[in-house]
């Protein structure tokens, strides 16, 4: 797509110009999602699998006001340490344009971004969803909206722990969004292994996911989950992760916070809880879905 706002870097144009493999990879993990320094040795990590893979990684955020395809090493650098930088859903993308901002960019705003770039792989940690609680039945991440209307496959270890599962799965049924699982017929929960809940679809080899996403998109269908699990050596037990979960949940409820803050929030508050484990979980998962979504990208395109 021709979008004078889109700024494609010249690694990352050439790829998709030759039809070479290409992964996406979000920025608000950068900014909002882990503490710095391990916020940047995340990205770079992330970076690094892809490219052993035989892929070229393109980091996406808003620059000063110009949407950015393939962020360079000292732009992922800056962006770690500063401070202030919006949190941008697809909603926000014109604001920060116009007003010239920094923003990093969700799920959501990547996936729309990778689109009109090209890119048909997109990694991330885990995607957003409904929250849970009474209070929160309308709190629904447009990350679903936007798989149900991107054609972008979303490799993922399955949607936030901290989120109303069950819920989130009815959801992407309802909109048609295809839910696969890697090695798997549970579907994943970030920092938990398994959230109990079956899925209806199973692959178990790059070549095999290509082929689905391929045969997907071919009848016209949109955003695809790739749920991967996180290795059960580094994934926290469901029990303790619930008991901190909960802890945050009444912390969020005393001091008010809610919409697009409430996640940070929670997974800050983890982070404290378990003493680091939810960060070093985050670390992993986040590497390993970078790599597997390379790995598919090479199928895609081999």
């Amino acid at each position: 797509m021709n979008n004078p706002n889109l700024q494609i870097r010249p690694e990352v144009a050439k790829a998709i110009e030759l039809k070479r493999p290409v992964v996406a990879l979000e920025s608000t993990l950068i900014v909002h999602g882990l503490p710095w320094p391990l916020n940047l040795e995340t990205a770079r990590a992330a970076e690094a699998a892809v490219r052993d893979e035989g892929a070229v990684p393109a980091t996406i955020a808003v620059l000063d006001g110009k949407p950015t395809v393939g962020l360079a090493d000292a732009e992922l650098q800056a962006l770690a340490q500063r401070q202030g930088v919006l949190k941008a859903s697809r909603r926000d993308l014109a604001v920060a344009i116009v007003k010239r901002m920094t923003a990093s960019t969700t799920v959501a705003a990547t996936m729309m971004l990778a689109h009109q770039a090209g890119i048909r792989l997109f990694a991330t940690g885990g995607i957003g969803g409904a929250h849970r609680g009474p209070n929160h039945s309308w709190d629904i991440s447009a990350d679903l909206s936007e798989l149900a209307r991107t054609p972008v496959a979303v490799v993922c270890a399955g949607a936030k722990s901290i989120l109303d599962i069950p819920r989130t799965l009815e959801i992407l049924e309802t909109a048609g969004v295809p839910v696969v699982g890697y090695g798997t017929e549970e579907f994943p929960a970030f920092y938990v292994h398994s959230s109990g809940e079956p899925i209806t679809a199973r692959v178990d080899t790059p070549r095999q996911a290509a082929d689905l996403f391929r045969t997907h998109w071919s009848f016209g269908g949109n955003g695809i989950v790739l749920a991967q699990p996180l290795d059960p050596h580094v994934a926290l037990e469901p029990e303790s992760f619930l008991c901190a979960l909960s802890a945050a949940e009444q912390e969020a409820m005393g001091t008010g916070v809610r919409g697009k803050e409430l996640t940070p929030f929670l997974l800050g508050r983890l982070a404290e809880i378990t003493e680091g484990q939810t960060l070093k979980a985050n670390h992993m998962l986040v590497i390993a879905n970078a790599r597997l979504a390379a790995q598919v990208a090479r199928a895609l395109w081999g």
